[in-house]
């Protein structure tokens, strides 16, 4: 039996760690920022902007159905953008189909629904991923406790928006998740391991 486990996150929650983590432990593919570097490759775009484009809320003008139609406006930037989703949805469907693998966002549950993966949702408090951010964050990176949490919310506002935008369904809603884990009172390792004797 195949293993495909996606990985929803909340900002700060450790979910990128915990899908890294999960890949060793299991000894399969781990893929994230490797998407946007070969969206790139294929559609000859500079990788700061697929990435930009990657992070930012769909226009509402663009209605695309992942993997399957897609509208292409007039305008290029459109043109560009859709290009964006689609080879997203390719590249995440053939990943699945060459391996065992750890896919981490960009609503990989839903563009890998037919196959059935193993589909988590990683969250934590507020004070946590606050937290954790603060440990990982550049040195020359200032932001006061008021602004790292706008911040936090910005970006988690931004994943719910694309992912309701892409799917139809409620970003982090239980209902949508084989697994909801809380990690605010966890390591990390610890809980990535109990997390692959449940799916090995």
């Amino acid at each position: 039996m195949s293993k495909i486990i996606t990985i929803g996150r909340e900002f700060g929650s450790g979910g990128r760690e915990i899908g890294k983590r999960l890949s060793d432990e299991l000894g399969i593919a781990y893929y994230d920022n490797e998407i946007i570097t070969q969206i790139a490759e294929r559609t000859k775009l500079a990788e700061g902007y697929v990435q930009h484009v990657m992070e930012s809320s769909p226009s509402t003008f663009m209605p695309i159905t992942i993997g399957r139609s897609f509208y292409m406006g007039v305008d290029p930037i459109v043109e560009q953008n859709s290009a964006i989703y689609r080879e997203q949805s390719l590249l995440i469907q053939e990943f699945a189909e060459e391996s065992d693998c750890v896919i981490v966002g960009r609503s990989a549950d839903y563009i890998l629904r037919d196959k059935h993966p193993f589909r988590l949702f990683i969250y934590a408090e507020m004070e946590h991923k606050m937290e954790r951010c603060r440990k990982r964050a550049p040195e020359n990176e200032h932001f006061t406790d008021k602004e790292l949490k706008r911040h936090i919310q910005d970006v988690d506002k931004r994943r719910a928006r694309y992912y309701q935008f892409f799917t139809g369904q409620t970003w982090g809603e239980r209902l949508n998740y084989d697994l909801c884990v809380n990690t605010s009172n966890y390591e990390i390792k610890e809980l990535a391991r109990a997390i692959a004797r449940l799916v090995d």
